[in-house]
């Protein structure tokens, strides 16, 4: 499937599509919770800087559907593992990454895979998305407690930067056990990262009906959607 996103959607189709998806049906109660997790190891630096400039766009994607809480997670150095409180304002969780800085380490999936089960226990969690370019574990282990998100209804959006093929199959294969999707991205193509987030945070907002949706006039909700999808 290509990369490539479509051609920039005009103002109307944009306003067509917010008109349609506020008639999906909200969750109810609070705002929709996501968990957005970064591998925040040395070799991370350039793509946590990105992530930091593109990350509003889960907000600004979904703000007109109602909102969204998300949650920061990120780890790095020698075992060192954190996670944000729920925000609704992107200058907060912009302010939270500003002042993180890359580690040397391992990589920690295990413990963000965790984290999102229990999260997910306290209360509906509608999507992880975990942004990383290694994968450095057990990735059986790593599998196991993907399946357990499947079974609480909590998907993973994997999303992978760099050529690591062994890396990717593990993404992609977290995301499959768990119900969610996986797709790679090039941190020297801000857009495609942009693109994913705000399609996994409509999906986090309006579920697939919304992803549907968005699919019409956005590329990477339309890769997203495949990557969904394909096994179902």
């Amino acid at each position: 499937m290509s990369d490539r996103a479509g051609p920039p959607s005009s103002p109307n189709a944009v306003a067509a599509f917010l008109d349609e998806a506020r008639r999906v049906a909200p969750a109810a109660g609070a705002a929709p919770r996501l968990i957005f997790a970064l591998d925040a190891t040395m070799s991370r630096q350039p793509t946590w800087d990105l992530a930091c400039t593109v990350q509003a766009g889960m907000f600004e994607a979904t703000a007109r559907l109602g909102g969204l809480a998300v949650q920061l997670v990120y780890f790095r150095g020698f075992g060192e593992c954190r996670a944000s409180r729920f925000v609704g304002d992107p200058r907060a969780l912009t302010g939270l990454m500003a002042g993180i800085t890359c580690r040397g380490g391992q990589t920690q999936i295990g413990r963000v895979l965790r984290h999102a089960r229990n999260e997910a226990g306290k209360g509906p969690v509608k999507a992880l998305i975990l942004v990383g370019d290694a994968i450095e574990e057990d990735l059986d282990g790593l599998c196991a407690v993907a399946g357990e998100l499947g079974l609480l209804g909590l998907p993973a959006f994997c999303f992978h930067e760099g050529p690591d093929a062994q890396a990717g199959t593990g993404f992609a294969e977290i995301a499959r056990l768990s119900g969610g999707a996986y797709a790679r991205f090039d941190a020297g193509a801000p857009g495609t990262l942009a693109g994913l987030l705000r399609a996994a945070a409509v999906y986090a907002s309006r579920g697939l009906d919304g992803l549907r949706l968005a699919a019409r006039e956005d590329g990477e909700a339309r890769r997203l959607l495949g990557a969904l999808t394909s096994g179902r």
